[in-house]
């Protein structure tokens, strides 16, 4: 379980950087500053959440099942959350309304929320 964690945090760190990176320079010349400012929030709760997914990894204060619904509800969370906030601040780019799946940026960030909290109630629970 451990190294499928560690595995996923890398992947999402990696891609977060990359996306920073295509927002800090290709999107500049095309997003408006609210548009971009919109787009480096996506990047910056991906990176939080990559860099959860790594303390979670290396953590012996949780067990399989528990860190395995903890990676799930962050993997969900981050693709509704900050994928809906990439597609959202492009809109302008595209012929498709994006907007209409605006949703389920606030599902999203409930299911990060969730596994915030869960760690919590585990770790304070946890008496070792």
């Amino acid at each position: 379980m451990e190294r499928k964690i560690t595995v996923t945090a890398t992947v999402l760190g990696m891609i977060a950087i990359v996306l920073g990176a295509f927002g800090a320079h290709a999107l500049k010349k095309v997003l408006s500053v609210e548009q971009l400012v919109t787009f480096e929030t996506g990047v910056k709760y991906q990176m939080y959440h990559a860099l959860f997914l790594l303390f979670l990894g290396t953590t012996k204060l949780l067990s399989d099942n528990i860190k395995r619904t903890i990676l799930y509800l962050i993997v969900i969370g981050v693709v509704f959350f900050s994928g809906s906030i990439y597609l959202l601040a492009t809109d302008d780019l595209t012929s498709f309304n994006f907007k209409t799946i605006g949703f389920v940026t606030p599902i999203g960030g409930f299911l990060l929320i969730c596994a915030w909290l869960y760690t919590f109630i585990i770790v304070t629970k946890n008496k070792h």
